[in-house]
């Protein structure tokens, strides 16, 4: 070999071939940086691959149904207080609904009865005259359509000798009397009637005043 062609250690190129190193065509490893170091690459690819053999755990339906088993049996203090929580505002519900439904009820069973309302002031009208007495068909008629109506909560107030109160009673006239001490009821032109509950029609009545005369 002449000096020519003989390596020169004191050159990059050929301190580079003696050192084993590829030569500039060669490919380079898959993934590896071409400026790292060849014993990083190498322990970058064992790590790779070490990892796509590992498979994590998988939360099954069995796990949840642990938990949820665990929960119920042992549950925590916030879980407890939701529950606590959720359950007393059901209650509240249901008897909002409940309170709800029973006047909507009464509401709509009024207004059936209002067209009765007529009908019971003739037989009360007729029941004054004493048309009423005895067993005659009117009579049975009458006892039957009262009957009725009570059943389905209805019920007539206002008699001759109450004290006279005007949140239930409509005066439709003043009658001084010396004889008494306190407001009272002198007559009953018109019957009154609560549904449940609920104030349905007020009663009008004669009011006795108290008179110094």
């Amino acid at each position: 070999m002449t000096d020519a062609n003989r390596p020169d250690k004191n050159r990059p190129e050929d301190a580079a071939a003696a050192a084993g190193a590829p030569e500039s065509g060669a490919p380079a490893a898959a993934g590896a940086d071409p400026a790292a170091p060849a014993e990083f690459v190498d322990a970058e690819a064992t790590d790779a691959a070490s990892a796509e053999g590992i498979e994590e755990d998988e939360l099954t339906v069995q796990d949840i149904l642990d938990a949820a088993d665990l929960e119920a049996s042992d549950p925590s203090s916030e879980h407890l207080a939701d529950l606590k929580r959720v359950t007393a505002e059901y209650a509240n519900y249901r008897k909002r609904t409940e309170a709800n439904r029973e006047i909507e009820r009464e509401r709509v069973t009024g207004e059936v009865v209002k067209v009765l309302l007529p009908v019971l002031d003739d037989l009360y009208r007729a029941e004054k005259h004493g048309d009423l007495e005895g067993d005659t068909a009117f009579a049975t008629i009458a006892a039957k359509l009262r009957a009725s109506t009570e059943r389905i909560g209805l019920k007539p107030y206002g008699s001759v000798g109450d004290v006279f109160d005007p949140t239930v009673h409509e005066a439709i006239f003043q009658m001084p009397t010396p004889d008494i001490d306190v407001e009272t009821v002198g007559d009953v032109v018109e019957t009154g009637y609560y549904l449940g509950s609920s104030l349905l029609r007020v009663a009008k009545v004669v009011v006795q005043v108290p008179s110094d005369g």
